[in-house]
């Protein structure tokens, strides 16, 4: 992958999103997603799930539901996310992740959708976030809680759209890669610090980066170590580290069974 990936996938979505505003308007979409009472009440708790796995001394695994990404491509086929969301839920998973993003990481809102249909975990949606038509978009699709991540916004509208996704009853997942990523983090206020171990610049791939910036992280916020968790021993030396939140989701799309796959690599973490 070449260095500037992450700016390739920002001007896509930025067009991604100019196209969904001229198909459906931002007060059109914002007035369903407010109005719906149904919608209001049909929210699960994102970070007490996970917070609440981590209490009670297990793992709390964010299980994500992928089926490509750019730098590996196509990673399963078929792909069924009803059938991997309750294999996920059936063997532990705190909560899931499903991407939406289309050209990248070949997800669908449909995935969501039907991934948060077969369980009764909270779901992520995973895709990059760069305006607030797609917070409305995510709660309209039945999303908990919203991907934010540094390396794409500026400070000023990290906080807006922390509040934007809280007023409509999600969690947010602040994701970070760097110390200067993580300042910016630390201004918001959700509880939920996803640091990334794959540099979205670059895809390259290191579990030190978690060590190296778990100092610098309030003991009252959770710590979600994201990529690059393959063994059991990636899982031990997170937790012998008191990492105990985890975002996983390449090793087990590529096992027959997913859920089995969590359990395993889990099981003697």
């Amino acid at each position: 992958m070449s260095s500037n990936i992450l700016h390739t996938i920002l001007s896509a979505k930025k067009e991604e999103v100019r196209i969904a505003r001229r198909q459906r308007s931002l007060s059109s979409i914002r007035d369903e997603v407010e109005s719906d009472e149904g919608l209001r009440k049909d929210v699960r708790e994102f970070a007490r799930a996970l917070r609440e796995k981590v209490i009670s001394g297990k793992a709390g695994v964010i299980a994500e539901i992928k089926k490509a990404s750019p730098s590996r491509g196509v990673i399963r086929e078929p792909f069924y996310p009803a059938m991997i969301a309750e294999s996920y839920e059936r063997h532990g998973a705190a909560c899931l992740s499903v991407l939406t993003d289309k050209p990248f990481f070949q997800g669908d809102p449909d995935y969501l959708m039907q991934a948060r249909q077969a369980c009764a975990i909270p779901v992520l949606r995973k895709d990059f976030m760069i305006d607030f038509y797609q917070i409305y978009e995510a709660r309209a699709w039945r999303a908990d809680c919203i991907l934010l991540i540094v390396a794409a916004l500026d400070t000023g509208l990290l906080r807006e759209m922390e509040v934007c996704a809280r007023e409509v009853g999600m969690d947010v997942l602040v994701e970070v890669h760097s110390a200067s990523e993580l300042e910016c983090a630390l201004q918001l206020k959700t509880p939920l610090i996803g640091i990334n171990n794959r540099d979205l610049r670059t895809f390259e791939t290191s579990l030190q980066n978690t060590l190296d910036l778990l100092p610098y992280i309030p003991a009252d916020r959770i710590v979600v170590t994201e990529s690059g968790i393959l063994t059991h021993d990636d899982v031990q030396r997170m937790r012998a580290a008191h990492v105990h939140a985890f975002l996983v989701g390449e090793v087990f799309m590529r096992a027959p069974d997913p859920g089995e796959a969590l359990a395993s690599l889990f099981d003697a973490g």
